[in-house]
């Protein structure tokens, strides 16, 4: 192996990040030497930690919560994934020195749902719950996955409109208010990328949105997401997936996006993720 490059991950609070595990068993495949810490950067102090990280010869870093509006605000260029996310979870130092923000949350996301979950995205009815930073990442790659209807919800309809009329899609795309969700009817897929699970908040959502082939996903894994998939279940959803495979996911995207070389993610999976029912992979019907 060659001398180890420096990588990181800047989040606050952060010592709960699996980004090193993650990393060091991608590196281990690969047969790749790197270096990666996680990095506590309170939100005032972000943007001079992270100059600071790749002043003194960092290589690249994943953002997570709550610094990926200012890490697209840091870089110096950016990707059409964060452009059009308009937030950054990985920033890597190019070499003219340049800083560049990536955003990989979409593609982790269908990556995630069509080649571990089997999910059939094209044609299908989804509502997308929060207009945050990760939600406006993942509504692109929905869009670009060819779904026929995308509603999207969040609990301050002006954020909502503003997600949609960035995706200008409006023969596909429109919002609801949250106290009209009832009217909807059921969806195949149901997104949550609120914070509500991460708050701590219960998912007080009306049971009409789910039918018996309804898929419901939380972009959040763990703890976080179980007001939500246990809302899904007592609504009788087929399947209620949590953000698992989606951290993996975009983790192996920026693992590529700096090394050329896509690591396996199975066996990531199998060693991180908590003891459970092995992911249903029947498709979508």
């Amino acid at each position: 192996m060659s001398d180890p490059k420096r990588f990181a991950v800047f989040g606050h609070p952060i010592a709960h990040s699996l980004s090193p595990r993650l990393h060091a068993l991608f590196a281990a495949q690969c047969g790749i030497a790197l270096e990666y810490v996680a990095i506590d950067a309170p939100p005032e102090s972000f943007a001079e930690i992270a100059h600071t990280f790749f002043d003194e010869g960092g290589r690249g870093a994943n953002v997570t919560l709550p610094h990926k509006a200012l890490a697209f605000e840091l870089a110096d260029v950016r990707t059409q994934a964060a452009q059009r996310a308009g937030v950054a979870n990985v920033l890597t130092r190019l070499a003219d020195g340049k800083i560049e923000a990536h955003n990989t949350d979409g593609a982790g996301l269908i990556r995630d749902l069509r080649e571990r979950h089997r999910v059939d995205l094209q044609d299908r009815r989804v509502l997308l719950l929060g207009a945050g930073g990760a939600a406006q990442a993942v509504a692109w790659a929905l869009l670009d996955a060819r779904v026929s209807e995308l509603i999207i919800a969040n609990r301050t309809s002006e954020r909502a409109r503003k997600l949609a009329d960035a995706l200008a899609a409006p023969e596909r795309v429109c919002i609801s208010e949250w106290s009209a969700l009832e009217c909807c009817g059921a969806f195949d897929l149901i997104l949550n990328a609120t914070a509500a699970g991460v708050l701590g908040a219960s998912m007080q959502l009306p049971n009409s949105l789910v039918s018996t082939h309804t898929i419901a996903y939380d972009l959040a894994y763990g703890k976080a997401a179980q007001p939500f998939l246990e809302w899904a279940r007592s609504a009788g959803a087929a399947r209620a997936l949590d953000g698992w495979g989606m951290l993996i996911e975009t983790a192996a995207d920026s693992f590529e996006h700096w090394y050329g070389v896509r690591p396996e993610t199975d066996d990531a999976l199998q060693m991180l993720q908590p003891a459970g029912v092995p992911p249903n992979r029947a498709p979508l019907p």
